[in-house]
């Protein structure tokens, strides 16, 4: 089994090993607190009925106004602060849930700005957090040439200690901004940082959603945006390395099996598109085909073969032949061009 498929088959039997703990572990910590709330609740709601009279229906009707003016403690969400807000966390993917259109035409035209604006998104806070690791790998050159160090080069591990330190600057600030603005205490600004700038957004803290902030708080407003846009850079810098670094795995894994096929593919033989090894081992769709022959088919044991047309490689070269190849062979080069392109990038950062 080829290095990649090994890698890929651990990193989904680690995945879901790491959703069966995570599982285990909310449901210790949050399963008792749930059935105590969840209590509670019904004891005022049963105490709140029989003081007042309130029939099932009114008391229905109170929690939906209640729910739905929940969103107005902020002011006009619409209005342009509060939709600049709105489109932020839209093309963000933070998705608060604090806010949303419910007209047919808001709706709509929502799907249509996700659509445009998350690709768009994405790339820019890639090529920000490419531009932010380029930067920091400057620093990195220029203090240790400034420390009179003998490797001067700034490594993966040098540019993902920068990337996490400017993260966690970034968040610890954070929360005590919001901790004063928004009154939460400090652990709860923390993780509301944390949610935000990792797109999770929960919505259960949810910045700019009191005293009319949208509207009196013009300041704190451009704070709360420079915050989520700069700290989505950041992050997305460590990202790339991670992203990046995992491409420059699989560019390696590529090149080490190309090297072990080109030792062993001397003699193949192709069958309707298909190429096999004459001990049999499947290659199709190798971007490593060299010119090839057709030999007389009296030569080759054509009870053995579908085809009456057979050829064998009499050489492995490097040229490029996928404009005869199959579309898969075709898909199959281009992929690992952009692997290698990938692991070119990242040396250009460390560089």
């Amino acid at each position: 089994m080829k290095r990649q498929n090994v890698r890929t088959l651990s990193l989904v039997v680690c995945t879901f090993t790491y959703l069966l703990i995570g599982a285990a572990v909310f449901d210790a910590l949050e399963s008792d607190e749930e059935l105590r709330r969840d209590g509670m609740l019904k004891d005022i709601t049963g105490a709140l009925k029989k003081k007042y009279n309130i029939s099932e229906d009114d008391y229905k009707m109170m929690e939906l106004v209640i729910i739905e003016f929940k969103p107005h403690k902020a002011g006009p969400q619409w209005k342009f602060a509060g939709a600049f807000y709105f489109a932020t966390v839209v093309l963000a993917m933070i998705g608060y849930g604090h806010s949303t259109p419910v007209t047919a035409g808001g709706k709509a035209f929502c799907m249509g700005y996700a659509m445009v604006g998350i690709p768009l998104g994405l790339v820019m806070f890639q090529s920000i957090g490419e531009r932010l690791n380029k930067f920091a790998s400057v620093v990195i050159r220029q203090f240790k040439k400034y420390m009179h160090c003998q490797r001067i080069e700034a490594t993966e591990m040098n540019l993902m200690f920068a990337t996490a330190t400017l993260s966690s600057i970034i968040i610890t600030t954070g929360a005590a901004v919001f901790s004063r603005y928004e009154g939460w205490t400090y652990f709860d600004s923390f993780y509301y940082c944390f949610v935000t700038l990792t797109t999770i957004g929960f919505g259960d803290y949810v910045a700019l959603q009191n005293d009319n902030a949208l509207q009196n708080k013009p300041g704190y407003v451009a704070l709360s945006l420079v915050f989520i846009l700069f700290g989505l850079a950041v992050v997305a810098a460590s990202i790339n390395l991670l992203v990046l670094r995992f491409m420059t795995m699989n560019a390696e894994d590529i090149r080490r099996d190309d090297n072990e096929l080109q030792s062993s593919s001397h003699h193949v033989v192709t069958l309707d598109g298909e190429v096999m090894a004459v001990n049999g081992k499947l290659l199709a769709g190798h971007p490593y085909i060299g010119d090839v022959m057709e030999i007389d088919q009296m030569s080759i044991d054509t009870s053995s073969l579908r085809s009456r047309s057979a050829y064998v490689v009499l050489q492995n070269t490097t040229q490029s032949t996928t404009s005869m190849a199959h579309p898969f062979v075709k898909f199959h080069c281009e992929y690992n061009k952009r692997i290698l392109l990938c692991r070119e990038r990242y040396l250009r950062i460390l560089s």
